[in-house]
């Protein structure tokens, strides 16, 4: 499994979130986040700066390029 995918399903459990809820947040159809968990595709850049503000994390760590958060 790539680290974005690992990371965005720990970071919804740990917050006990369903794709859903990300979903809405994001603005997104329920499929789309289940495709990047699945890593069937990708955020792109806005998603991703989108995501990383909503987890209060960089987008670095949801690409793995550091442990911290």
């Amino acid at each position: 499994m790539d680290i974005f995918r690992k990371r965005l399903r720990e970071l919804r459990f740990e917050r006990d979130l369903k794709q859903t809820d990300i979903a809405k947040v994001m603005n997104v159809v329920f499929g789309t986040i289940s495709n990047w968990e699945r890593g069937l595709s990708s955020p792109n850049i806005e998603e991703l700066k989108r995501l990383a503000d909503f987890f209060d994390v960089s987008a670095d760590y949801l690409l793995g390029r550091t442990d911290n958060y």
